[in-house]
């Protein structure tokens, strides 16, 4: 569950960083996805250090090859993650809402 959850975080940011429609719903489609599994079976993950995962996730985000299509915002994403777990496994999490709370958290530049 550690990956799927990766998954969940690092779609997000992707969704926050790509200014491309497009490409933004399909991260968000992924999110969900990922949402998904994980609110199927949120004891999976109940004692994963979720700040931890964000890095992780952040930088998969922010891999060299996807720079050139993140072009939404310039910005520093926070250090913690702005969710709880019980956020990310609540299974009316809402994608849309994620990945604004994403943007509206980040030190833009």
């Amino acid at each position: 569950m550690t990956t799927i959850l990766q998954t969940l975080l690092a779609s997000l940011v992707k969704a926050a960083l790509i200014s491309d429609d497009a490409a933004s719903l399909r991260w968000r489609d992924e999110a969900r996805r990922a949402h998904a599994a994980l609110a199927s079976d949120p004891s999976a993950v109940a004692g994963l250090k979720i700040d931890g995962i964000w890095t992780l996730a952040v930088c998969e985000a922010e891999a060299p090859e996807l720079r050139a299509s993140e072009t939404r915002v310039s910005f520093t994403l926070p250090v913690a993650c702005p969710f709880s777990l019980a956020d990310i496994t609540d299974p009316g999490f809402d994608i849309d809402a994620g990945v604004e709370r994403i943007v509206g958290s980040a030190s833009t530049g």
